[in-house]
C-alpha cells in the first residue's frame, strides 16, 4: 500500500490524525520557529496552549522564562516576545522557555495528543522529510492566524509534502495535491507582502523576519514533543543521505 501525506490546517484538525499518523506541526510566523531555534541553542523548551497553562507549568519549573503574545501583543509579566531573535540574544541560555502563542502553541499542544508529534519550520522541513519515510500515513498541520492559512505556512507544509512525494508518498486528497502545486519551487520570500510580514514590520520585529528568511534548511536535526517539551535529535543515519 502507498504511502499518503496530508496538508492541512488549524489546530482542531489535528483531532483527525490522532492514530495512524506521523503529525507534523508548522507555525512559521513564529511558534514553531521559536521553539526549534530555542531547542537548537540549548535552551529547554515547553509550548504552551493557554495562559492559565503557562502560569501553572511556570509554578512547577525552576526560574522558568514567560514568552510569548496573544492576539500579537506580549503579556504584561512575561520576559519576553514570541520571537526567535529576542530569545537568542539572552545569555540565561539554563532558564527553560515557556512559550504561548495566539494559534502556533495551540496546535503543538494538540500535535502533542496524537502518536507521533514533530515540529517543524523552515530551518528544519528537509530533516523533517527525510525522517518521516519510516510513517505509512502524515498529517502536516499549519496552525494559521485568525482563520486564515497564512502563505508561510502552506509553503513550509507544501515543502515538506513535495519533499515526501519526491521519495514515494502520494497526496492524501485533492487538496493536498492543490497546495504542492501551487507553492512548488517558489522562492523562499514569496510571503513578504502578506500579513503576517506586515504585523512583523509594524511592530519593530523585523529581525524575525530576516532570521526566517535567511535561516532555510541549517538544521539537520528532528524536534519532537515528549511530554510537553520540544526534544531535539539528530535524523538517524539510515534516512541522512538524501537532500532535496
Amino acid at each position: 500500500m502507498r504511502k499518503l501525506v496530508f496538508i492541512d490546517r488549524f489546530a482542531e484538525s489535528a483531532a483527525r490524525y490522532r492514530r495512524g499518523y506521523a503529525v507534523v506541526a508548522i507555525d512559521v510566523v513564529r511558534a514553531t520557529t521559536t521553539a526549534i531555534t530555542m531547542a537548537a541553542s540549548g535552551r529547554r523548551c515547553f509550548p504552551v496552549p493557554t495562559m492559565k497553562a503557562a502560569r501553572l507549568l511556570a509554578d512547577r519549573l525552576d526560574n522558568a522564562l514567560l514568552a510569548g503574545e496573544q492576539d500579537g501583543i506580549m503579556p504584561l509579566s512575561f520576559d519576553a516576545n514570541n520571537s526567535p531573535t529576542e530569545l537568542l540574544a539572552r545569555s540565561d541560555i539554563e532558564r527553560p522557555v515557556i512559550l504561548l502563542s495566539s494559534s502556533g502553541t495551540t496546535l503543538c499542544h494538540e500535535a502533542s495528543k496524537c502518536e507521533v508529534a514533530i515540529l517543524a519550520c523552515l530551518r528544519n522541513y528537509h530533516a523533517v522529510a527525510r525522517y518521516l519515510t519510516r510513517y505509512p500515513a502524515v498529517a502536516i498541520i499549519g496552525a494559521g492566524t485568525k482563520g486564515e492559512f497564512r502563505e508561510e505556512d502552506r509553503m513550509c507544509c507544501a515543502w515538506v509534502a513535495e519533499s515526501l512525494l519526491d521519495l514515494g508518498f502520494a497526496p492524501g486528497n485533492r487538496a493536498t495535491h492543490e497546495i504542492i502545486n501551487e507553492c512548488s519551487r517558489i522562492p523562499v520570500d514569496s510571503w513578504i507582502g502578506n500579513k503576517s510580514a506586515a504585523y512583523l514590520k509594524a511592530s519593530g520585529q523585523e529581525a524575525d523576519l530576516e532570521f526566517i528568511l535567511n535561516h532555510v534548511a541549517d538544521l539537520d536535526a528532528l524536534f519532537q514533543l515528549r511530554n510537553g517539551e520540544v526534544a531535539m535529535s539528530q535524523v538517524p543515519l539510515e534516512f541522512s543521505a538524501w537532500r532535496r
